[in-house]
């Protein structure tokens, strides 16, 4: 009896991985429409990859307490905001935080990962070089509200 249920299950498991992926515009086809940053303001790009590994594991993105988007595989939003300290933080059994400081018209980019925990995975964000995060980036799919959108 198990046997019968094999393929529906199959079918079940990737469909759930699936909708765990951001879908959306791609950065490379709408990278041009990405307004300038104004002359006071710095620029934070959050990302994840692609991967499957902890795929339904999506919380929240907070930047000094507010929630500014969430991590999922495939994804990215930017905020912009003025020069200053910062806190990006992300919760699910535990938070994981990352603090840096933004200057005026400086773009720094942050990427979320997911790591094991005791319960459920950890999302760890953490500074990445504009070189890698330019190399990923393309791939990945816009999640965030922007105006952009309006």
């Amino acid at each position: 009896m198990i046997k019968k249920f094999r393929p529906l299950f199959a079918v079940a498991v990737l469909a759930a991985l699936l909708t765990g992926c951001a879908s959306g515009v791609k950065y490379s086809e709408m990278a041009s429409a990405i307004p300038t940053l104004k002359a006071d303001q710095g620029r934070i790009y959050f990302f994840r990859s692609s991967s499957m590994m902890g795929a339904a594991i999506q919380p929240e993105i907070r930047l000094n307490d507010e929630v500014v988007g969430k991590s999922q595989p495939g994804g990215f939003f930017f905020v912009d905001r003025p020069a200053g300290q910062y806190r990006a933080a992300s919760s699910t059994e535990t938070e994981k935080t990352l603090s840096f400081s933004l200057e005026a018209g400086e773009t720094k980019y942050v990427r979320t990962s997911v790591s094991f925990g005791a319960l459920v995975g950890r999302v760890n964000p953490t500074l990445e070089t504009p070189e890698l995060a330019g190399k990923e980036l393309p791939s990945l799919s816009f999640t965030g509200e922007t105006a952009i959108a309006k």
